[in-house]
């Protein structure tokens, strides 16, 4: 933790070369990320590196270095909800991806895709603090900060998205609510 407030705080001061180095360490989850809400490999490497520009602009507006992951994160998902807003898309899985693996080695695929589908259900707000709890594995508090809404509002949220899940998954349709 020591090693990324200092490289925060040589970014702030125009060491892009520590940018660089700090941005890199996160990359793989701002990826993640945006992956979930896009659903599309190259839209996904449009928010990361839109997360880039964005976060080497206004790097010396971070207050707190030790946020430094959680404030990606939340950029990272405005980028994401700004693209699909800009582009107007729904996204739909593609057929061959339900076939799986014809050798079997990947049973679980069919069961991982499900429960993307039923994410992309949920709306913006839900989606956000699903991926937050249970992707990145943020608390309920880190989650109100991440999103700048309050706490009670966080798990009104939380409860209602995960009622939402439950009961879709009990219908068996994913497509009908």
């Amino acid at each position: 933790m020591k090693d990324i407030i200092h490289l925060v705080k040589k970014a702030q001061q125009g060491d892009e070369t520590a940018y660089l180095e700090l941005f890199q360490q996160f990359e793989v989850d701002i990826y993640r990320t945006a992956y979930v809400y896009l659903k599309n490999q190259e839209d996904a490497l449009d928010v990361v590196q839109e997360t880039a520009y964005r976060s080497f602009k206004s790097i010396t507006s971070l207050k707190e270095p030790k946020f430094f992951k959680t404030w990606l994160i939340r950029i990272a998902i405005s980028c994401s909800i700004d693209l699909l807003r800009q582009r107007k898309k729904v996204v739909q899985l593609k057929p061959e991806y339900y076939e799986g693996n014809k050798d079997g080695e990947d049973d679980n695929l069919p069961l991982s895709l499900s429960l993307k589908d039923l994410i992309d259900l949920l709306d913006e707000d839900e989606k956000s603090v699903i991926i937050l709890k249970f992707y990145h594995d943020y608390t309920i508090q880190q989650t109100a900060e991440i999103l700048s809404i309050p706490l009670g509002s966080v798990k009104t949220i939380l409860y209602r998205a995960l009622k939402k899940l439950r009961r879709l998954t009990e219908e068996g349709d994913l497509y009908e609510q």
